[in-house]
């Protein structure tokens, strides 16, 4: 880090700081943070730099930076230039080369306060000591950023939706699924309502820094996502229903389609959660097909399900659906009526994750998220290429799908191969499950050692590792989008770095 504040303050100062918060060779995603250290508001900020030459901008995010040769000068956006005394903004930009910022300047004075910037004309006469978070009232772009959120991510995962504002990610993304409501007995259900609607939170832990009462009728997530909405208003929430291990209640249910969309409608617009939901996802797995067990209602289920939750939640709530990626022939994408469910349905999560991993124990070993083919892919169909390709085959409009990233790795142990198909003695070690692992540990413990079919592996000791990094991401947005498809999503956020790298290189990938 450069540029450290003195003691001394003036009436008005302040300071400017860059970091690289993460480094992939070719490039590098930096942030700049701005902090008011005088003792009235500062209203609006222009900050200057210049790079050595070989090191350039190629995108930014949340300011408005432009560019004279080597000399850069980034403006506050709208909603970030107003700054309380002790307050301080940040925004992020992703560039390439070595070389570090040299000449810096804010409000015309020297970046580490050594210099004040010219007194501001007309001084805020009375400047809040605690200002709530300024808003973001703008979405971060035209394409979808949608991360699932998972209920259990509270518990040992230790993860909150306060790591959203920690990290910088809730301003990057579109769209929250939260995961997962339960289908039983015909209806929607809640999954776990202590950690979704009473669990306390204190002031150190809550989104907005006021710690939970003991009598207030909300707490939990739900009511930190409500505040999460109040300081990001462009972010969207829906509740997601079924996953892998809730998907069974789906069948069932369906035997009655405008009772169970009925059920969902009343659930996920619950008045004690006003205001937070903005439709609803179901991730059925799958329909007249097998995930966890196996479902024969008919290959028209798909289009009936979605007809009766788009009659029930009316054109102005959202209704998506996560969808398999099995594009081989005669898969899953071919055994229901994907294209005709399509008209009801704002968007699809199309799941290019998990087509292969250490439940083939002896491998051969694979990425679990190919985007395209390559010679010695075990299954043909398998990758994200062939599914988005057959599923517009089929006649879903491209940009009602959406590409899905995995923020985890999938592995093998007793491996000795570094290319892949290597053969392997069983699921390497995860920390809450064999075979699987949050890219956020991956990266330290198995650095990715090489790419194949635009994602990464990495081969360390005996392990063999798959997983998407901010590089390969970057290359998978860049063919979302000349395939016009909606956007990205990805499961899921406790899985990323505290920096939210992986959520930042989708949004640069999208936007840049």
């Amino acid at each position: 880090m450069v540029a450290l504040a003195p003691s001394a303050q003036a009436a008005e100062s302040a300071t400017a700081s860059f970091t690289r918060t993460s480094d992939w060779g070719t490039g590098f995603e930096a942030k700049w943070t701005i902090k008011n250290t005088g003792d009235t508001t500062l209203n609006g900020w222009e900050l200057e730099w210049d790079f050595p030459s070989g090191t350039t901008v190629n995108s930014h995010w949340e300011a408005t930076v432009t560019r004279d040769g080597d000399h850069y000068t980034a403006v506050n956006a709208g909603w970030n230039g107003q700054l309380a005394p002790g307050a301080s903004v940040s925004f992020g930009l992703n560039g390439s080369g070595p070389g570090e910022p040299s000449g810096c300047t804010i409000n015309g004075a020297a970046c580490d306060g050594s210099g004040d910037p010219d007194p501001d004309p007309d001084p805020d006469p009375d400047p809040d000591p605690d200002p709530d978070p300024d808003p973001d009232p703008e979405p971060p772009g035209e394409y979808i950023n949608l991360g699932y959120f998972t209920e259990w991510g509270v518990y040992g995962r230790d993860y909150h939706v306060k790591d959203l504002v920690t990290s910088g990610s809730a301003a990057k993304l579109t769209h929250i699924n939260y995961a997962f409501g339960n289908v039983q007995g015909g209806k929607c259900t809640m999954g776990d309502a202590y950690a979704a609607t009473d669990k306390a939170y204190t002031a150190a832990e809550s989104v907005d820094g006021k710690a939970d009462t003991w009598d207030q009728p909300l707490r939990g997530n739900f009511n930190q996502l409500l505040k999460l909405k109040q300081m990001h208003p462009h972010l969207k929430v829906l509740w997601s229903f079924g996953g892998w291990t809730w998907s069974g209640g789906f069948g069932d249910a369906m035997k009655n389609p405008a009772a169970f969309a009925q059920s969902c409608h009343d659930l996920v617009y619950d008045e004690r959660w006003e205001g937070l939901f903005d439709g609803i996802d179901l991730d059925w797995e799958y329909p007249n097909a097998c995930g966890l067990s196996c479902d024969d209602s008919g290959p028209d289920v798909m289009r009936t399900m979605m007809r009766a939750f788009r009659a029930e939640f009316g054109q102005d709530q959202l209704v998506t659906a996560a969808i398999t990626a099995d594009a081989s022939a005669g898969g899953k994408i071919d055994q229901a009526d994907y294209a005709g469910a399509a008209q009801y349905t704002d968007w699809y999560n199309v799941m290019t994750y998990d087509f292969f991993g250490a439940w083939a124990k002896t491998g051969p070993t694979a990425t679990h998220s190919p985007l395209t083919s390559y010679e010695g892919i075990p299954k043909e169909g398998f990758n994200a290429a062939a599914a988005i390709a057959k599923l517009k085959a089929k006649g879903i409009p491209a940009d009602k799908l959406l590409l899905g990233i995995g923020f985890y790795g999938r592995g093998w142990t007793g491996v000795t191969q570094s290319a892949p198909g290597g053969s392997a003695t069983g699921a390497a070690p995860g920390t809450y499950e064999a075979g699987i692992e949050d890219y956020k540990v991956l990266k330290q413990r198995c650095p990715a050692t090489g790419t194949i079919a635009g994602t990464a592996y990495a081969h360390c000791g005996e392990q063999w590792w798959s997983y998407d990094t901010p590089a390969t991401i970057d290359g998978k947005m860049d063919w979302a989008k000349r395939q016009g498809l909606g956007g990205a999503f990805f499961w899921e956020t406790s899985g990323d770095t505290a920096d939210g790298e992986l959520i930042t290189a989708i949004h640069r990938g999208l936007n840049g």
